[in-house]
């Protein structure tokens, strides 16, 4: 069931929460659209246009009844009196899908939280079957209703849920922090649902991400580290879809793949090339990227499935001659080699080469730099020292030189020769020794 305000019913729109509908399992048997210039109180749609609901819903057989819109508890109620069936409205089955796609414990317990919050605004019936008697003299009474039950259960599970996902949080945050000592540029890949991400995430790091041609498929963030041309070691990371009309709870509730997104060095934004309404959906992800906190990340467009189009891979150029977008077909592994490219051009900029020297007594540190993989070369000073030539972003080239009795011999740019440190950071250096 879907109505147009101030306008028809767009097809794009009724053929997407089909897509959602087959997502979450059902079979769709009938579909009512309608026209109105703001929603009923009582039904969300006219009476007329709820009882023409209720005949197809009882003529074709449906269990269920699928609202494209978010509905008040009142409304939702009074549909399912009207129409003897249960109603589901956007944010439910939106809701009902990420149940069904969670996998890891924090997206399920995520997924738990963000149902009990929906739920618990939805209970209006204190019922009286169930009632209890307080116990003492002059304390007997009618005791505590279902609906009271309800809510006290609810609330006590929400508070579980919440202390679980912060003590999983703490300790995501902390095992970022560990990574942080020698952190690698990362990327991750954000876009609308269906737009081919997991499998563009696959071709890039050859591994068995799950695809398939549904709405978020893919719930769970998952990480994987690339090395790029040049050796360059960095981290990608699918994400969750968005969608227009994204419930916020929703967008509150999945801090997990959220925060992904947000503590990218670039974002690569994943566009169905195909779909005629691309740049609407662009503007969906952006509102969504803004609403996380991730609109300053710099964004780099990948136009993908140019294969229905039969257009050719290429990348566009701003006026600077900097990589703004790529035209790729994941599927059919067209211009993958251009998006490496331009994915490496891109992160090239937050990122050094230099040439450090430590202690012989640092090889805690040595041994971190390598297993970050950003060592390109080593060699043995004459007062058994060690000296390496490393590529390491700023900030973290920054931290190194903190590092009491690290050295900072040369420092370039990104394929430029190095130049004496003492004026980047060696002073910093030998005053973090000095002290």
């Amino acid at each position: 069931m879907r109505l147009g305000f101030g306008a028809p019913v767009d097809p794009e729109d009724l053929q997407e929460f089909r897509q959602l509908a087959v997502s979450a399992g059902a079979i769709p048997v009938g579909t009512v659209t309608g026209r109105r210039e703001r929603p009923d109180p009582r039904y969300f749609m006219g009476s007329g246009k709820a009882e023409e609901l209720k005949q197809v819903v009882h003529e074709s057989g449906a269990d269920v009844v699928l609202v494209d819109h978010a509905l008040s508890p009142s409304q939702e109620r009074n549909l399912e009196k009207l129409i003897e069936r249960r109603v589901l409205d956007r944010n439910g089955l939106i809701l009902d899908i990420f149940a069904q796609r969670a996998r890891s414990n924090e997206g399920k317990l995520e997924v738990e939280l963000a149902q009990l919050k929906h739920i618990s605004s939805r209970l209006v019936r204190g019922w009286t079957h169930l009632e209890r008697q307080k116990g003492g003299i002059g304390l007997r009474g009618p005791g505590e209703t279902q609906l009271e039950s309800d809510r006290r259960i609810i609330g006590q599970r929400v508070r579980v849920l919440t202390k679980r996902l912060e003590k999983i949080r703490q300790q995501r945050e902390t095992g970022r922090q560990t990574r942080a000592e020698i952190p690698v540029p990362s990327f991750a890949l954000v876009g609308y649902t269906n737009a081919g991400k997991s499998t563009l995430f696959r071709a890039l790091t050859g591994t068995d991400a799950y695809v398939a041609d549904q709405l978020f498929a893919t719930l769970d963030p998952t990480v994987r580290r690339v090395l790029l041309p040049g050796g360059t070691a960095v981290v990608a990371a699918d994400t969750v879809g968005f969608i227009r009309e994204l419930p916020h709870e929703l967008v509150a509730a999945f801090q997990s793949t959220l925060t992904e997104a947000r503590a990218a060095t670039l974002l690569v934004h994943v566009v169905d090339a195909s779909n005629p309404r691309r740049d609407e959906q662009i503007v969906h992800v952006d509102t969504v990227l803004a609403e996380i906190g991730a609109q300053e990340i710099p964004q780099l467009l990948v136009y993908n499935k140019i294969d229905r189009l039969q257009e050719a891979p290429r990348i566009d150029r701003d006026a600077h001659g900097r990589a703004t977008a790529v035209w790729i077909s994941a599927e059919r592994g067209l211009g993958i080699d251009l998006l490496v490219g331009a994915v490496a051009e891109r992160l090239a900029r937050f990122a050094r080469h230099a040439r450090v020297r430590m202690p012989a007594s640092a090889g805690a540190l040595r041994s971190k730099l390598y297993a970050a993989h950003v060592v390109r070369g080593e060699s043995a000073a004459d007062d058994g020292s060690m000296e390496l030539s490393v590529e390491l972003p700023d900030l973290e080239l920054l931290t190194l030189a903190r590092t009491a009795g690290v050295q900072i011999l040369e420092v370039g740019g990104p394929g430029a020769p190095c130049a004496p440190g003492e004026h980047y950071l060696q002073s910093t250096a030998l005053a973090s020794v000095t002290k």
